[in-house]
């Protein structure tokens, strides 16, 4: 447990809480891949792009598949009885508001996405379409559908995967908040050793390398943005260069302020502006026909959804071969191999919210908002370049870094409109880098909350120095491209994880469910030293034999003679002594019923092997060779599970008689389970 720091007890954060394992190795891999895709670009681009068209290729239909999967393995935990497990002790509370909540995880999973692909992606799908006529109301529609396919459910699916993932292991089962912690089912504590250093330095090359090449690419769409609205020269290296530089800059002075005051307050004043902005395209835009658009879109993606889901065109080719791979494969493997990142922060901000508030929260509110914000940006470029520009913004549409701004050139108040975009995509990429710089942090310290703020500044410094050398060799390209073709072992880890977070869950709720022992019904205290001697003993098949004699059958024969006294009919069999037939081995006290199922209170020898660590630890010699217990369970004429009863003695087993007979007389007696009460009675086997 870690105590908070300015308390008193509080540990004194350490000079450093880096572990070598992991830093080490990713660090000399990515000044490998720094030396490749800096020094020979061209070769680092050829080499790579192959792996990409080779992966893409080969691999388009487990893209295909396993991402659908990761969004119905979702749905499936939030419906089920596992989605009210807490992310944390049962009475951890939220650590952010909802709304805080909501726009860090929007700001850290795609908010300068829909910045630069908000115009650009259906515009583009409207020209070039996968099955419709370019140019058409059916490619406008498809284009819309299509960039919702994208940006919607199955995107959030990927990161909510990641996400809750090590947002479980890390909060519930008190492991760190790293990659290696959703293989604990699997692994066990073997992800201390050199498997789990390797899955957290994968993970730590991919996150910097995805959030370098983002830093690069990001830095020329500023650029660009800034040359349309001020006319400067901003196609230098050196302006680009400063550029970085000064959102790195910016992103370490909020890293080092940590989660609840930097990170946060930028996702904050990110989302404010964001639906400023989107509320003047809104009311400034073609309005009616953008909310007639909205609600149409909505529809045709929900019917789409599942055909478009599966679909790998393998019977009817898009019209443009190319289209499948560059985009949608594209986007499956890029929101993979940015899920590590995406997916730890989600987590890290998640801490006390179930496993279905999560869920529904990840996946829906920032799936609406993308829809919204895509039937705004998306519709009204084509209706504005089909009603009022007349093919203007087409033209335009290779150009993606400057497109929005040749958007707002449409609308009133262009240049304060472009100067609020501009603030609006550096304020993103501060967000992104500074949330990268606490990711990687917590991955290189296995997830130590007590890390020094200067290797959040290391990291950022990292991050910023590596955009910068790809940028001035050419090499974000190469980088981008080994970023995706790593997305596909990222894929099958994932997949991975999922059965490891179903069995994790599978363990919590049995052990949430398990009660105290129906002995403890009845004891006082009473014996104790008796008592204790017993739970520590291993009851044997004799052992058993002799409890059923010696206890259970007088207990049922003294119920059965005072029965009788009252009328009752009631026959005992003592079965104890069989070695054949379905009854071998039991004792019954049965009470037969007309026109009902018979009452039956029965108990059983059941034999239940020994746990593995418990079998290493016994010292008696005998006892270390048997591998099962045997235990008396009850078993009841409406097929109820038994349970123990071993530690019972002879006035509580006649309690727990009693009790069952009393809960068959108040069922019996409820008309509403009259169908069953009727039905044949369940025989012990």
């Amino acid at each position: 447990m870690n105590t908070p720091v300015n308390e008193p007890g509080a540990r004194t954060a350490p000079k450093t809480t880096f572990s070598a394992p992991v830093v080490v190795p990713a660090l000399l891999v990515l000044v490998a891949l720094l030396v490749l895709c800096g020094a020979f670009p061209a070769l680092a681009d050829r080499m790579f792009s192959r792996a990409q068209t080779w992966v893409v290729g080969h691999f388009d239909w487990f893209y295909t598949v396993i991402v659908t999967l990761f969004l119905l393995f979702l749905v499936l935990l939030a419906v089920s009885r596992y989605g009210d497990i807490r992310l944390g002790p049962d009475d951890a509370k939220p650590e952010f508001s909802f709304v805080s909540w909501t726009a860090m995880l929007f700001a850290a999973g795609m908010g300068i996405g829909l910045m630069y692909f908000g115009v650009g992606e259906p515009l583009q799908h409207y020209l070039n379409p996968p099955t419709q006529m370019a140019g058409t109301a059916g490619a406008a529609k498809e284009a819309l559908a299509s960039t919702f396919f994208h940006w919607g459910f199955h995107a959030w699916a990927i990161y909510g995967v990641m996400g809750l993932t090590l947002a479980y292991f890390g909060f519930r089962y008190n492991l760190p908040l790293t990659m290696r912690s959703g293989l604990y089912p699997l692994l066990q504590h073997r992800i201390n050793g050199p498997i789990g250093h390797g899955v957290d330095a994968f993970a730590l090359v991919g996150t910097i390398a995805g959030l370098a090449t983002t830093l690069g690419y990001g830095a020329m769409q500023l650029a660009a943005g800034l040359n349309l609205v001020t006319g400067w020269d901003t196609s230098t290296s050196a302006f680009r260069i400063g550029v970085i530089v000064g959102v790195v800059g910016l992103a370490a002075l909020s890293a080092a302020s940590g989660l609840d005051k930097g990170v946060r307050r930028l996702s904050e004043l990110n989302l404010i502006l964001t639906f400023v902005l989107l509320g003047f395209v809104l009311v400034c835009g073609p309005t009616v026909f953008l909310l007639q658009a909205f609600s149409e879109n909505i529809g045709h993606y929900a019917s789409e959804l599942i055909s478009m889901s599966l679909r790998t065109f393998a019977y009817e080719p898009a019209q443009d071969p190319q289209w499948f791979g560059g985009w949608t494969i594209l986007y499956w493997a890029w929101w993979i191999s940015w899920s590590p990142f995406v997916g730890m922060f989600i987590a890290r901000i998640s801490r006390g919210r179930t496993v279905r508030e999560f869920i529904i929260g990840v996946l829906l509110i920032p799936t609406a908002f993308n829809l919204l914000w895509m039937t705004a940006f998306g519709n009204g470029a084509i209706w504005i370049d089909t009603h009022v520009a007349q093919g203007a913004l087409a033209q335009s549409a290779g150009n993606v870094d400057a497109l929005l701004f040749r958007f707002f050139e449409y609308l009133p108040l262009t240049r304060a409109v472009s100067w609020l975009a501009i603030v609006l995509i550096a304020l993103f990429f501060v967000t992104s880098a500074d949330s990268g710089a606490y990711v990687v942090d917590a991955i290189a310290s296995r997830g130590d909350p007590q890390s020094p703020i200067w290797q959040r500044l290391f990291w950022a410094a990292v991050l910023g120095v590596t955009a910068v050398v790809l940028l001035l060799a050419g090499g974000l390209k190469a980088l981008q491209a080994m970023t995706l073709v790593a997305a596909m072992p990222v894929a099958a880890i994932m997949g991975v994880l999922c059965i490891g977070l179903w069995r994790g869950m599978k363990a919590d709720v049995t052990h949430a469910r398990q009660d105290l022992s129906p002995a403890t019904n009845f004891w006082t205290g009473q014996h104790w030293r008796k008592r204790l001697e017993l739970i520590v003993h291993q009851p044997s098949a004799s052992d058993v034999k002799s409890f059923l004699q010696k206890t259970v059958l007088p207990a049922m024969r003294d119920v059965a003679a005072e029965l009788q006294r009252q009328g009752v009919q009631v026959q005992v069999h003592d079965d104890s002594a069989s070695t054949e037939g379905a009854e071998a081995g039991t004792v019954r006290l049965v009470i037969p019923a007309p026109q009902l199922r018979d009452f039956v209170y029965g108990v059983r020898p059941l034999a239940r092997k020994l746990p593995g660590f418990m079998l290493t630890e016994v010292t008696d010699e005998a006892a270390n060779q048997r591998r099962h217990v045997v235990e008396p369970v009850t078993f009841f004429a409406d097929g109820r599970e038994g349970y123990d009863i071993q530690y019972l003695r002879h006035e509580e087993l006649i309690a727990d008689i009693l009790r069952n007979y009393e809960r068959y007389l108040s069922v019996s007696a409820d008309q509403r389970a009259v169908l069953l009460n009727r039905a044949p009675g369940h025989t012990e086997s």
